[in-house]
């Protein structure tokens, strides 16, 4: 996965408590068997007028004009800020799947569904909890601000704001080694490549048998 060291990008605001993972990524877009394309479908309810279905062209279907997304001034926002509970209802990896895919690198919320939590981290999205009333004051002055951006520095552990003022955020350190280098729990065992290549070759030497196929 792509490492996260530190982002700027715009940030927009899901003004709404408790979004549930169906809201993030609806569960008729889960039958596909792909970890890619999700992207279009973020927030499908909301996002459009008609219902989605998989493998609809995006371009034919009817925007709502309403929804956060759809506004000009938050076209390209990587900054996703966000109510408490965010990310509840089922465990779907898809979900940070999606909001990864559409362009969103990091997650601002007072609080989040556990799993939820967990899934951002192994999928590159850095999910971060503050204060709800530093969120209350994010969502004021984003609203406020046409193209308000922040930059957020995971080796700091700091939110720089356009006024140059930071807040300071908390982050497990394993995660955090983690993202900084881009490894996932596959990247994280590749890193022992030399080792599991010679425990395969001894296994084969002293247990030959293994390295025969059964024959239908």
């Amino acid at each position: 996965m792509d490492k996260f060291t530190v982002h700027k990008g715009l940030v927009a605001p899901i003004d709404r408590e408790n979004v549930d993972t169906d809201a993030i990524i609806p569960k008729q877009f889960l039958k596909s068997i792909r970890k890619t394309g999700f992207g279009p479908n973020l927030f499908d309810e909301w996002r459009y007028l008609d219902p989605g279905e998989p493998g609809q062209d995006p371009a034919s279907r009817k925007p709502n004009p309403d929804f956060v997304l759809n506004q000009p001034r938050y076209k390209g926002a990587t900054v996703l800020l966000a109510r408490k509970n965010f990310g509840c209802g089922s465990s779907r990896e898809h979900a940070p799947w999606a909001l990864q895919q559409y362009g969103f690198r990091t997650i601002l919320a007072p609080s989040f569904a556990d799993i939820f939590f967990n899934n951002c981290f192994k999928n590159g999205l850095l999910p971060i909890v503050l204060p709800e009333s530093t969120i209350s004051k994010l969502f004021d002055e984003v609203n406020a601000f046409p193209g308000y951006e922040l930059t957020v520095d995971l080796e700091r552990q700091v939110i720089v704001k356009p006024d140059g003022s930071e807040i300071a955020f908390d982050v497990q350190p394993f995660r955090k080694y983690c993202l900084l280098n881009g490894f996932d729990d596959i990247g994280l065992t590749l890193r022992q490549s030399d080792k599991i290549k010679a425990f395969e070759a001894q296994r084969l030497a002293t247990k030959p048998w293994l390295a025969h196929t059964l024959q239908g």
